[in-house]
């Protein structure tokens, strides 16, 4: 146990990916903390568990092509015309997080200016199949994206040409990086993008050295030998149930978030510290995953990169906006951290968001 709690203390010091933390979740629906009173501190704004008595939710089921299952929330408009044809909007959670959290925020607030919208759990997230519970896959991540597309296209309410996708903190990355390889989807959004194999590589700012990540590639190794002999994962403590002293200040952010009422959302069957934590062994995967590798391929398919012009995780947007062909956008939003576009309402840049929507989805 104290060589495991080493081996934790050393990740957290090195990894700058393990601050991409999310809620991790199980097998059924999520139990969500709706209703409970605002904590203490809440941020002006702050509504995770938004309801818009504008919409319609229905939930969903399709398969990827790994014959997995995905789940969704559809969000209608309540005036929508199914007599008509659509444009849709995919929405992606934040890593490791369910489309309770963030993406149906976002989901609603855009079927209300008359968009479909289909918030999915990532597979082995939330409702979505997929074993072990909480596996790094971004080739199955991206791909949930297309899958998504495949059944949006099959629904004679929705205009297949007029497919959108919105991807949250490290769905960004992997709306990206499946965007790259299938033209169906017409203009990709992104809201503060991790680009989930840089920070894995090299951490926030370039802060891990090519030793530092050689060492993890090594630990990672170790784990899987003994996750194999013993047949069981061992997770690693990314996001403590309450912050030390010594918690970095990303980490209180992510905290902030995932571990108060403020968007807590526990998965049946699971408890609110597995909601929290990956395998190292599964964790490092990502760096052999290069999202902005060939972006500029996606143009003449717009994009928009959205970010707190004060986010730890600006970087990959300024990267990603860099590399990328017109047409693209980057919108800042003076003040904002990275956490604050998941929830804060009155941050979060609706007319932008609506605006690219409606221009590049247009009959």
């Amino acid at each position: 146990m104290e060589t495991m709690q080493a081996e934790r203390r050393t990740f957290l010091k090195t990894a700058g990916a393990v601050t991409v933390l999310g809620t991790l979740s199980g097998a059924s629906g999520a139990v969500l903390a709706q209703g409970t009173p605002p904590a203490a501190g809440m941020p002006d704004g702050a509504d995770n568990f938004y309801r818009s008595d504008k919409v319609v939710m229905r939930k969903v089921r399709f398969k990827n092509q790994y014959r997995m299952t995905v789940a969704g929330n559809l969000v209608t408009p309540n005036n929508l015309d199914r007599a008509g044809r659509a444009p849709a909007i995919i929405v992606g959670h934040p890593m490791g997080a369910v489309k309770e959290q963030s993406s149906m925020l976002y989901a609603q607030k855009l079927a209300e200016q008359g968009f479909v919208t289909l918030a999915i759990d990532l597979p082995f997230w939330g409702e979505s199949e997929g074993q072990p519970r909480n596996l790094v896959a971004p080739e199955l991540y991206a791909e949930a994206f297309s899958a998504a597309v495949d059944y949006l296209g099959t629904q004679a309410f929705i205009d297949r040409d007029r497919i959108g996708v919105l991807g949250i903190c490290g769905s960004g990355s992997f709306a990206i990086s499946a965007a790259k390889i299938d033209p169906r989807l017409k203009a990709i959004a992104t809201v503060s993008m991790y680009d989930m194999g840089a920070v894995t590589r090299d951490g926030l700012r370039h802060s891990l050295t090519v030793a530092q990540r050689q060492a993890l590639l090594v630990k990672a190794a170790q784990q899987r030998d003994r996750e194999f002999a013993s047949g069981k994962g061992e997770f690693l403590n990314y996001l403590p149930l309450k912050p030390g002293k010594d918690t970095d200040a990303v980490t209180r952010e992510f905290w902030a978030f995932y571990r108060t009422p403020r968007g807590i959302a526990i998965p049946a069957g699971r408890t609110l510290e597995l909601t929290q934590n990956r395998m190292l062994s599964s964790e490092v995967r990502f760096m052999n995953f290069y999202p902005f590798n060939d972006i500029a391929t996606i143009a003449p398919r717009p994009l928009l990169f959205i970010a707190g012009d004060q986010a730890h995780s600006r970087e990959f947007s300024e990267d990603a906006y860099r590399l990328a062909a017109e047409p693209k956008e980057l919108a800042w939003v003076a003040g904002a951290g990275h956490v604050d576009l998941y929830d804060r309402t009155t941050l979060i840049p609706w007319d932008t968001l609506n605006a690219f929507f409606t221009r590049h989805l247009k009959a």
